[in-house]
């Protein structure tokens, strides 16, 4: 089933449903983008401020190393002594910290920005079946994840084993040597390995990051079923659309349909084009077109026309001119007054209102 439903995801994820998924917290993200800028982060540590730590180390030691009859061994000294030093040790590191906690901080932003979500620490049934948890241990993203982890560990273990054999021969000879020289040796071959495995985890995070964004889009394709209902939630459902149009367009057409008893005169083509005009001479400046049809509705115009007894005039070129650039409810345009005036006129001479 798992299959044939990826089978029916062909299409890519729209920008609603990235939205959304994001809005849960879900984005395409490389736990080995924040292991290489941590790595990154102690390697610069490594260079910079070692040299400094080791010195503030050294300083805080020579009391231990120099005079330590002067040390009281008492329980109060002692915690004391210990509480200092604890201090002092922490205040030395505290910058190699903060590298890491930024870096780290910044790993996660750059891969995608800030977000805030609270959907990952909702409490969630799921999270503590042990049923689901058994299966999210064997699924095939777990098996994954834990062959990813083999092969770095393998790949990581095989270069720095690669770039400490020749180094041997340092590490025998570092017990001869003076000790401060032998701090710095073991400094420059911390150094090397650390760069070297800063080198490797650089590829193996740029290769997981491609693997976790295509992972990512994968797991958000849609079917097309899935797309159309989207659609229809977003834009409204087309027949539900086309209907609420047809209701509308039925009832303006209802409302003309009624303003046809109130008319003085409908212009007909004679049988294509019906339009139904309302003048009065003492409230209106021109006439206004109260309804208008073609075909069957027109018919249904020229037929309520006959049945209230409003004179039906035959003008064609009229009528379509009428049809085409007045709306239901506008006045004459003042480029038809001539014309409209006639038939206006021949009406009410027959009604015997003009002489």
């Amino acid at each position: 089933m798992a299959d044939e439903d990826d089978a029916s995801k062909t299409e890519d994820p729209t920008e609603k449903k990235l939205l959304d998924a994001r809005g849960k917290g879900q984005v395409a993200q490389s736990q080995e983008i924040k292991s290489w800028a941590i790595l990154l982060g102690g390697t610069a540590g490594l260079i910079i401020l070692a040299p400094y730590m080791a010195n503030q180390v050294r300083i805080l030691s020579r009391t231990f190393i120099e005079s330590p009859h002067a040390i009281s061994f008492d329980f109060y000294h002692l915690r004391e002594v210990f509480s200092d030093i604890a201090v002092e040790i922490g205040l030395v590191v505290a910058p190699l910290f903060l590298i890491l906690v930024v870096l780290a901080i910044a790993a996660n932003v750059g891969q995608f920005g800030l977000i805030w979500s609270a959907e990952k620490i909702k409490p969630d049934a799921k999270k503590i079946s042990v049923l689901k948890g058994v299966k999210r241990m064997f699924s095939s993203t777990t098996v994954v994840e834990f062959l990813k982890g083999i092969a770095k560990l393998v790949i990581v273990g095989v270069v720095a084993f690669g770039l400490a054999l020749p180094l041997l021969n340092d590490l025998e000879l570092i017990a001869q040597m003076d000790f401060m020289y032998s701090l710095d040796r073991i400094h420059l071959i911390a150094i090397y390995l650390a760069a070297g495995t800063v080198a490797v985890m650089t590829v193996i995070a740029g290769l997981d990051l491609i693997y976790q964004k295509m992972k990512f889009a994968k797991e958000m394709r849609m079917s097309k079923q899935e797309v159309k209902d989207e659609h229809k939630q977003s834009e409204g459902d087309p027949q539900i659309k086309a209907r609420i149009r047809q209701i509308r367009a039925d009832r303006a057409q209802n409302r003309m349909m009624d303003a046809v008893p109130d008319a003085d005169v409908v212009i007909t083509n004679p049988t294509h084009y019906s339009i139904a005009l309302q003048y009065k001479m003492e409230d209106m400046a021109a006439p206004k077109l109260v309804a208008k049809g073609v075909d069957h509705l027109a018919f249904r115009i020229r037929e309520m026309a006959e049945d209230n007894e409003i004179p039906i005039v035959e003008n064609p070129p009229l009528a379509r001119a009428l049809y085409a650039s007045v709306e239901i409810d506008e006045e004459i345009p003042a480029e038809h007054f001539t014309a409209v005036a006639e038939v206006i006129g021949y009406v009410m001479r027959m009604r015997g209102e003009l002489n």
